[in-house]
């Protein structure tokens, strides 16, 4: 994908979509705020193919079962976590960094949580990458993220088949850029066999939209005579929502950073009986220490599902 003129300025200007002074803090993140000698927006894309690189080692060298942290239990480990990746303009806007930076960074975190996810045996991570409504951003913060999705796919798809990752999209993908729609594509048929782990990145995705799409399918069986409007209950429109591309559709855990206390329209049927955990970090900063915590909590909670307590 070719990125506009007006996206490669936002690598250059920290106040493109920021209003603060520029206060970088080198100890944070070093390699992002030391002075590039090469077009910020090529040194900013080689950062994170080189993060991708060193996940790969990571996950290459992985047993098929890892131990586990002393503080967490392998028979109380969440099977299916959703991840809102919130905070990524905020963590570039408080250093004074451009905002694609704040995304490169998030990359890093990801690749990160990827990784303890996959060693620690989780099995479904669903990822809110992009919403409907994420199109209301300006047309070059748009841009910058549909050449992330290009790019980041690009360049796992091999390691994603060889370490046996499942790639999925839900979400409607037509108004996505073509090249990306092939690709996508692709990277789904390439890894639909995997099931190590089953990763669903949900983009230009609605929790509502979800819910009425499996309704209008629903409705079009009534009208064609396939099934009786008795025979509609929850699983059958479990059955018709996105998730159903995987073995566990339904969430154990949800995790948002940044501080929000909102769902933000995801998943909204599927997170019924999920466990919420809201961190205050924002997503580029939140590391092995506040995933722990994430799943210390939810190991200590007890799951009734309206029931008694034991």
């Amino acid at each position: 994908m070719a990125f506009s003129l007006q996206l490669q300025q936002m690598f250059l200007s920290p106040s493109r979509f920021c209003s603060q002074s520029k206060s970088t803090n080198p100890q944070i993140i070093p390699n992002l705020t030391r002075k590039p000698s090469i077009h910020p927006l090529a040194y900013a894309q080689n950062n994170a193919t080189s993060n991708i690189e060193a996940a790969k080692s990571s996950i290459n060298s992985s047993a098929e079962e890892v131990s586990l942290p002393p503080e967490l239990r392998r028979e109380l480990m969440p099977k299916h976590i959703a991840v809102i990746l919130d905070g990524n303009r905020r963590w570039a806007k408080k250093r004074g960094l451009p905002v694609a930076l704040g995304y490169v960074a998030g990359i890093r975190a990801l690749r990160n949580f990827v990784k303890l996810s996959y060693n620690w045996g989780i099995r479904a991570l669903t990822l809110f990458a992009f919403s409907s409504e994420n199109w209301f951003r300006p047309e070059a913060e748009v841009d910058l993220l549909m050449g992330l999705f290009d790019k980041v796919v690009k360049d796992e798809l091999e390691n994603l088949a060889r370490a046996g990752i499942r790639l999925s999209i839900i979400g409607d993908s037509s108004k996505l850029p073509k090249s990306l729609q092939d690709l996508i594509d692709k990277a789904v048929m390439t890894t639909k066999a995997n099931s190590r782990l089953h990763i669903l990145v949900a983009i230009n995705y609605s929790g509502q939209y979800d819910v009425v799409q499996a309704c209008q399918t629903i409705a079009q069986k009534v009208k064609d005579g396939t099934i009786e409007p008795e025979d509609i209950n929850s699983f059958l429109v479990e059955q018709e929502l996105l998730t159903k591309c995987t073995e566990f559709p339904s969430p154990d855990l949800l995790i948002r950073t940044s501080g929000e206390l909102r769902l933000s329209n995801f998943l909204l049927w599927q997170l019924a009986y999920t466990e919420l955990f809201f961190s205050h970090s924002q997503w580029p900063d939140f590391g092995e220490a506040e995933f722990l915590e994430a799943l210390s909590s939810f190991q200590q909670r007890q799951r009734r599902y309206g029931g008694q307590s034991s």
